[in-house]
């Protein structure tokens, strides 16, 4: 994988009234970064925030296309949008959740161009990213829901998982892909797909419930072939 975004954005321009090392890019936040960006259009300041993202960015597009050439043509475009749209941005909220509204809207794009939708085994968490929220997707969840995901894994069955996450339909993927595999809060959830924050806990105890449901659907053949076989 090229990360080679950079090269498709015009020349920076120079601000001789402000210069950055490296060492005070590093220790700027990523609202103050697309601040100078802004006005400096210092192309050393928008490569640090593409290397702060571009791994957790490309994983994210490649399991939520399917597709790893569809996942860097949507990578892409996700941060040549940054660069053109960075004036768009509202100084006064995150950056993360808006760069992944850019990136979700991107990975749609190109499904649509291409016409395919599918998506690629969801077997485990990315990044080993944990939140506020903890624990298993029942515990998340406030409910007894049996975890799907977590037995499929025991099991390794990612292909059962691929099939059933891929019949949720997108609204509950995304939720799925945000929340539970990103580790991204409701609240960030919601600002990226553009809906309450009931909303995205609603669509995501759904998904967990229809899960539960195809998972005891799928394996009830299998747990009575094993009891008559006295297993």
């Amino acid at each position: 994988m090229n990360f080679s975004t950079s090269a498709a954005v015009a020349d920076s321009k120079v601000d001789s009234g402000n210069v950055f090392t490296s060492e005070s890019i590093a220790d700027q936040t990523d609202e103050q970064l697309v601040a100078k960006y802004r006005t400096s259009g210092r192309r050393d300041i928008y490569e640090a925030l593409m290397r702060r993202y571009e791994r957790e960015i490309y994983a994210y597009l490649r399991r939520y296309i399917g597709n790893a050439e569809m996942a860097e043509d949507a990578f892409q475009g996700t941060f040549l949008q940054v660069h053109l749209k960075c004036n768009q941005f509202d100084l006064t909220r995150r950056f993360r959740p808006w760069l992944y509204a850019i990136a979700t809207n991107q990975a749609i794009d190109v499904q649509r161009r291409n016409k395919r939708h599918r998506m690629v085994s969801l077997d485990r968490p990315a990044n080993g990213q944990e939140d506020d929220r903890g624990g298993s997707w029942s515990e998340k969840l406030e409910g007894a829901i049996t975890d799907p995901l977590a037995a499929a894994s025991k099991e390794e069955n990612g292909r059962w998982v691929h099939h059933a996450v891929e019949s949720l339909g997108e609204p509950m993927q995304q939720v799925v892909e945000l929340v539970y595999y990103q580790g991204l809060k409701y609240r960030e959830a919601a600002e990226i797909l553009g809906i309450p924050v009931g909303t995205v806990k609603s669509r995501l105890h759904a998904a967990v419930s229809r899960l539960s449901g195809l998972w005891d659907d799928s394996h009830d053949g299998e747990r009575d072939a094993e009891e008559q076989r006295g297993v």
